[in-house]
């Protein structure tokens, strides 16, 4: 008997973890292929094209009014399904118009604004307050901060590595010489967590890749624990597995929202704005921006230079106002 072919978004899901893209990545680009399917009534896509793919984002953008990085995910997402799912290889998948891509200055804190925020997690939660230190110290992405594991972390070099980042690479960053004693205790703080879970005989940390059956036990170990664990088990999105996960980003996100708030700063700011003011302020102290492009994982030197449009507005440029003369009744006469 012919075997029974697996839903639509099933065989995305598959594909998708076939070439090992995120599950952050997973789950977006299901949700814009399940609503431009419900969208056009629930038609299988082969049966539709250009206009009907053209119609939908045209919808996006007129009624949802969408911004333009929005717009291209909701694009990569169909275009994957087309190419990549469905292996329909039509000329108008190349023809359909991207929006131009907007470059925005980042948001950066001062030095001020960052230790005011720091000291208000570290007030409510002790363990954000050391999370938010290792982003502004290092300039780590807030996930590749999460998926911290003990071994990463290089005490006698003062180091730390940074394993499968954005673009799957590997990269080196400094660790902190004054958040070094706090991370010790930290960990010492954590192995009763990791030892209970050995004593509860619970299924070991998620490993990377094939990791898990190449070396059948490292999930159980020390070395491959979480540095910042969550504090109780759940279930794994992809294997359905109950096991500790890391902490997670969006508990974090709004952590920091609420500090930034109590210190009554109202910049647009996320716990990505650690990493531009990390950036920002080391360009300030003369650090050399080839030093600062390896430190963020910056394949162009390009991406990092847009920091320095920020240094240009906060640096020693002065305004031709504040050369005048201070107002007096004959400052302005001829």
């Amino acid at each position: 008997m012919e075997a029974k072919q697996p839903r639509l978004l099933d065989q995305v899901r598959e594909s998708i973890r076939y070439k090992h893209y995120s599950l952050a990545t997973e789950k977006t680009y299901v949700y814009w292929i399940r609503f431009f399917i419900r969208w056009s009534g629930l038609k299988h896509p082969k049966d539709m094209g250009a206009p009907e793919v053209e119609a939908f984002l045209s919808m996006l953008v007129a009624e949802r009014h969408i911004s333009p990085s929005t717009h291209r995910q909701a694009l990569s997402a169909l275009l994957y399904l087309y190419k990549e799912v469905l292996k329909i290889e039509l000329p108008w998948l190349n023809e359909i118009g991207r929006p131009k891509e907007k470059r925005h200055l980042p948001v950066v804190l001062t030095k001020l604004e960052v230790q005011q925020a720091i000291q208000v997690l570290n007030a409510a939660n002790p363990t954000f307050g050391l999370f938010a230190k290792l982003l502004y110290g290092t300039g780590m992405r807030i996930m590749e901060a999460a998926r911290l594991r003990v071994k990463d972390i290089e005490f006698d070099h003062g180091a730390i590595l940074i394993r499968d980042g954005k673009g799957a690479k590997d990269r080196v960053v400094m660790l902190p010489q004054s958040l070094g004693p706090a991370l010790k205790e930290h960990l010492a703080r954590c192995h009763p967590i990791w030892e209970i879970d050995r004593r509860n005989a619970l299924p070991g940390v998620e490993m990377p890749f094939a990791l898990a059956k190449k070396y059948p036990r490292a999930d159980q170990s020390w070395a491959w624990f979480w540095v910042f664990p969550q504090q109780t088990v759940s279930t794994d999105p992809r294997s359905r597995i109950v096991r500790r996960h890391h902490i997670y980003p969006q508990t974090f996100r709004r952590a920091f929202q609420v500090a930034l708030k109590k210190n009554a700063c109202f910049k647009p700011a996320t716990p990505h704005t650690l990493r531009h003011s990390f950036a920002t302020h080391l360009l300030q102290s003369g650090c050399d921006i080839r030093t600062v492009q390896d430190l963020l994982g910056h394949n162009d030197v390009s991406t990092t230079m847009i920091y320095t449009h920020v240094l240009k507005i906060a640096g020693g440029v002065r305004s031709p106002l504040d050369s005048l003369e201070p107002d007096s009744p004959h400052h302005f006469k001829k």
